[in-house]
């Protein structure tokens, strides 16, 4: 049993930040039905490669970006644009604790699907809608996208070496930060609104922007710049405002130090041997550091080019001091501490019985996250569904099949 269960999410969203709440609420017990478009389904679907391997190692039309963001749902192939599937889709949210959508504001409510029409129909529904720049204010209709908002929010501009280095510029995230972490915030607004209608019976309407969540999750660099009234620039891998805390190339290869504090500074220095660098002036405290940057990180960048890597991470690691290698996504699923914490799992496929995929990172005692289906194929469950939520006969599915309002698993 899981944490969730007994809930029932209604998933209208599509590519990552809806459907990343939605599989995250999935991993945590709720049962969530992911609405799709017959034919096509979630954009994502299409976005290949990579693409999954089946049974023997065939490449299969399912693509993995769609793999990484949809576990444990049900497929329902419905068209939203049809009279007949837009009132499926009022007839499943009357039985449902959650809505997740992600379309531009306002373009729901002309298929009476928005949330003052369906909070009429069921006043317990937690509705949340997911935009780039929210319901109201001068952008709401606009479309947007997690590279623009990681611009707009200033993300990029504290993101990437500076401009008078090497390769200096703004830089996006490697993943779709803003999506991804917008996300995770719906994930946390609905179980707070669940929690909410325990007290008061009733649903709300949570409104998420990839704008907001961008400027929420700038975290210590906006308040910076409140503070000090100046513009964080770019640091690389470097830190504002602690030193040493970045990427230094070895012999060899780079790799990082994170240190954090003073105590963890004289390790460091102890370590490497340069015990006498915590007792001059410009680098006993980290703020004396972070005023002479350059100074301290000239002499131990010059140091560290003595040695490899892995000797300076075996020498520094026992003392406590953070420290690691830069490791590839295919070291970093390798890495013993990955395994050991279950987070690459096997999950049953239609179409490859020992699928694998990245697990979730929750851990609980009580409820722990089950894996009870991979990401699903397109209309995969979708006379199972209708037939159980809505008590549709197979005549009545034929009917809307024929009409092409709804879409089965293999009967294009």
């Amino acid at each position: 049993m899981g944490a969730l269960t007994g809930y029932r999410v209604l998933d209208l969203s599509r590519v990552l930040a809806g459907p990343w709440c939605g599989q995250t609420l999935a991993d945590l017990g709720a049962e969530v039905i992911k609405v799709e478009r017959p034919g096509a389904g979630d954009d994502t679907r299409g976005w290949g490669p990579p693409w999954m391997k089946g049974q023997s190692d065939e490449l299969t039309s399912e693509a993995s970006y769609y793999q990484s963001t949809n576990r444990g749902k049900l497929s329902v192939a419905l068209n939203l644009a049809s009279p007949q599937g837009q009132e499926l889709v009022r007839a499943l949210a009357t039985d449902c604790d959650v809505l997740i959508e992600n379309y531009k504001a306002g373009s729901l409510a002309k298929y009476g699907l928005d949330y003052a029409s369906l909070s009429q129909l069921n006043p317990r529904l937690v509705y949340c809608s997911v935009t780039g720049f929210g319901q109201t204010g001068p952008r709401a209709a606009e479309p947007g996208y997690d590279f623009i908002v990681q611009g707009i929010g200033g993300l990029m501009s504290i993101t990437g070496e500076r401009d008078d280095l090497p390769g200096g510029g703004p830089q996006k995230v490697g993943v779709a930060f803003s999506d991804l972490m917008t996300g995770l915030y719906s994930t946390v607004a609905i179980q707070a609104a669940l929690l909410s209608r325990e007290k008061t019976g009733v649903g709300q309407h949570i409104d998420m922007a990839l704008l907001d969540v961008q400027v929420a999750t700038l975290c210590n660099q906006s308040q910076n710049y409140l503070a000090s009234g100046k513009p964080p620039g770019r640091y690389g891998n470097a830190h504002a405002n602690i030193v040493p805390y970045q990427v230094f190339r070895a012999s060899d290869q780079d790799f990082i130090i994170a240190c954090g504090n003073d105590s963890q500074f004289v390790a460091l220095c102890d370590a490497i041997g340069l015990a006498h660098l915590p007792a001059d002036p410009r680098f006993t405290r980290n703020a004396d550091r972070v005023a002479n940057r350059e100074a301290i990180i000239e002499i131990l960048s010059g140091h560290f080019l003595e040695g490899r890597a892995q000797e300076w991470i075996d020498r520094v690691h026992p003392r406590g001091v953070p420290i690691g290698a830069i490791n590839s996504i295919a070291q970093a699923l390798d890495e013993p501490q990955v395994k050991a914490r279950n987070m690459l799992v096997t999950i049953p496929h239609p179409l490859k019985a020992d699928f694998v995929t990245v697990g979730s990172p929750i851990k609980m005692s009580g409820t722990p996250v089950e894996y009870l289906r991979p990401a699903p194929m397109l209309g995969e469950h979708t006379d199972e569904v209708l037939k159980r939520q809505l008590g549709l006969d197979d005549e009545r599915l034929a009917q809307l099949k024929a009409s092409g309002v709804i879409e089965q698993l293999g009967e294009r």
